[in-house]
């Protein structure tokens, strides 16, 4: 035990030791000894490996979210990942838990490879709705197809808010694999696989807008509607309406309709669950809309009693980082973020088009400094560097290199007060997203990750990439609002404090239902996002 405990401790020596240039090139505009500052950062790292690595104070099953069983070797960040983070998290409530297990056994008996798949499969094949099949009884298994597409943020909250459905309605969670999903993540089930396989009877890609099975486009003709649903919840069809097809195809994209978004509402999901087959597309957090609705609600209460911790507990429980990826963040955490007191992520959201903004620099300036961030910067004649054992080590992630290269500039140029060591680094500028490329998908993946390690985090207005990592690391961040991000608005607060962990679904829908009332007014812990106005956001009852 002493002896890997010294191994590991010489392995991060020899990682810092590759930092200390760094740490003198940015203090190079002070006077004062490098040896100094190096003393100072070396006092500071030395306390680093007894908060590091106590491991018997990390939960590496967060609770009960997961469970032991899985190889270590196979996926070294499912049990590995408690250990980077100081902040342990929320504890999921034992309803929830037991409900996981519950789903395990579920993807075991239902998923990939067994009779029960096998059977299901066949009647999707059929063209033949189960339900209304001369079948004695209902269908074993019923699944739900998870379609991934656009960016990698999108990609995790959809993916989050496709399985609580499946958790919610008692389904098999498939998700499509062409968006390089195995070679990113974990499975998080155990003896069993979330990837759909081969042999799909037709191409996920060709579901859309003008799909004959579209669930709104149904509603919306008459071929299902509310009147029909015979008791034990059957899509029976109403007299003199066709029968329903084997599967239904849930449109919840840019584009939905009116009647896409009747998803939404108590009467059809009744109608809904009648279906085997269900297949999802959404690149979106649609989970406020589930708590909109009666079917669920008694269910998401006992789940989750803290309304602001859904993806939280949702995504420490499916989203571990592939080896290859968790090496990326393993490297980069040690050589750039474990020795520092203080760890601050700044995630600045521009598109490749946008001109670098002073006005935007300015604001992740102020934030970070007025909020307390970071320390100020003092000319050095007034206060020398060197002086405080305090560090702070800077992480930005961003398309472009810009504003990077402005921060780490600003803690070059001018010592910080106090004589604080600031230490900027950017793990990558790929100046455009590349969708679907491998590389780019690896270090985007593990920027994400590394920014829920982070102990302070800024992220920009309506990112998805930001609020996977807020999300995951269950903060509270400082939000530069969208309209101020790309430097068209006037004056203000730099940042604001997001009232929640939660992320927002954009493209919510805009009444309730029953009462036609306004969706961020129906219940208590549903409201309007600060960052996107029409969208819907948990908050925790007291944040309202």
């Amino acid at each position: 035990m002493l002896a890997a405990h010294a191994k590991r401790s010489c392995a991060l020596l020899t990682a810092f030791a590759l930092t200390v240039p760094t740490l003198v090139i940015l203090l190079a505009g002070g006077a004062g000894a490098p040896a100094v500052w190096v003393r100072n950062a070396m006092a500071t790292f030395r306390q680093g490996p007894d908060d590091f690595y106590t491991m018997a104070a990390h939960d590496k099953l967060h609770g009960g979210l997961l469970v032991e069983g899985f190889g270590q070797e196979s996926c070294r960040s499912r049990y590995q990942s408690a250990a980077y983070r100081r902040n342990p998290g929320r504890r999921p409530s034992e309803h929830l838990v037991s409900r996981l297990r519950r789903q395990e056994a579920r993807q075991r008996r239902c998923g990939p490879g067994t009779a029960a798949y096998r059977d299901a499969l066949e009647q999707l094949k059929s063209g033949k709705n189960a339900a209304a099949a001369a079948a004695p009884s209902p269908p074993e298994c019923k699944y739900l197809v998870s379609i991934s597409y656009r960016g990698l943020g999108n990609r995790l909250l959809a993916a989050a808010s496709a399985f609580l459905y499946a958790l919610l309605t008692g389904r098999t969670l498939l998700v499509d694999p062409s968006a390089e999903t195995d070679s990113l993540f974990c499975e998080p089930f155990p003896n069993t696989t979330w990837l759909l396989p081969p042999g799909f009877p037709f191409a996920l890609w060709s579901l859309y807008i003008d799909t004959p099975e579209r669930y709104g486009k149904m509603r919306e003709s008459g071929a299902l509607r509310p009147p029909g649903v015979a008791s034990g919840g059957s899509p029976a069809a109403a007299a003199g309406t066709p029968t329903p097809p084997a599967f239904a195809y849930i449109h919840l994209d840019y584009n939905q309709t009116d009647h896409d978004k009747l998803f939404f509402c108590d009467e059809d999901q009744r109608l809904l669950s009648g279906f085997q087959w269900l297949v999802l597309r959404t690149d979106s957090y649609i989970v406020p809309g589930f708590f909109l609705l009666e079917t669920f609600r008694e269910e998401l209460d006992a789940l989750f009693p803290e309304r602001d911790a859904v993806f939280h507990h949702l995504g420490r429980y499916l989203f571990h980082p592939a080896n290859h990826v968790w090496g990326l963040v393993t490297r980069y955490y040690h050589a750039h973020l474990a020795w520092a007191r203080r760890r601050v992520g700044i995630q600045v959201r521009v598109f490749p088009w946008e001109p670098d903004s002073p006005e935007l620099l300015g604001r992740i300036t102020r934030c970070t400094q007025e909020e307390g961030l970071l320390p100020r910067v003092v000319d050095t004649e007034e206060e020398p560097a060197g002086r405080g054992v305090k560090s702070s080590a800077v992480l930005i992630t961003s398309l472009k290199a810009w504003y990077y290269e402005q921060v780490k500039g600003m803690y070059w140029e001018k010592a910080a007060a106090g004589g604080e060591v600031v230490v900027v680094s950017q793990p990558s500028h790929e100046e455009f997203q590349h969708y679907g490329l491998r590389s780019h998908e690896y270090k985007a993946w593990a920027e994400i990750f590394l920014l829920s390690l982070t102990d302070a985090l800024v992220t920009t207005g309506k990112s998805t990439f930001g609020y996977v990592a807020q999300g995951l690391a269950g903060m509270r961040p400082w939000v530069l609002p969208p309209n101020q991000a790309n430097g068209t608005a006037g004056h203000g607060r730099p940042c604001t404090r997001g009232v929640s962990v939660e992320p927002c679904f954009h493209t919510a829908p805009p009444y309730d239902c029953k009462s036609r009332r306004d969706s961020g007014e129906t219940v208590p812990h549903v409201r309007h996002c600060e960052d996107v106005p029409t969208g819907l956001q948990l908050v925790d009852r007291k944040e309202r």
